[in-house]
């Protein structure tokens, strides 16, 4: 069973990537949306646990839930948290082909 973080956890995080990092949303649901990813339009990070982030996707005015899992496996930790979400820009990054930007 996956890790359930506390909700001022998860709130704080989804208000983080849905206001300051929209297009790395729109970038990892591309990336790992199957089968036609090209055709992502929009998404929404809606909540995550320990074993991956959950993304809302729009393609084609249809929307889908998009399940990501964590790429270094499952976490319990806040601070865990940003890591994998950055390692999955990364790795849509390399998917795309797409010069990630340094990480601070």
């Amino acid at each position: 069973m996956p890790h359930d973080f506390d909700a001022d956890v998860i709130a704080a995080v989804l208000r983080h990537m849905n206001d300051d990092h929209t297009d790395d949303n729109l970038l990892i649901a591309r990336a790992f949306a199957a089968p036609s990813a090209d055709e992502v339009e929009g998404s929404v990070m809606t909540g995550f646990d320990g074993e991956a982030g959950v993304w809302e996707i729009t393609r084609g005015g249809t929307t889908a839930e998009l399940r990501v899992p964590w790429p270094g496996g499952a976490i319990t930790e806040r601070a865990q948290v940003r890591r994998e979400i950055v390692a999955l820009y990364d790795a849509a990054c390399a998917r795309l082909g797409v010069e990630p930007r340094p990480h601070a």
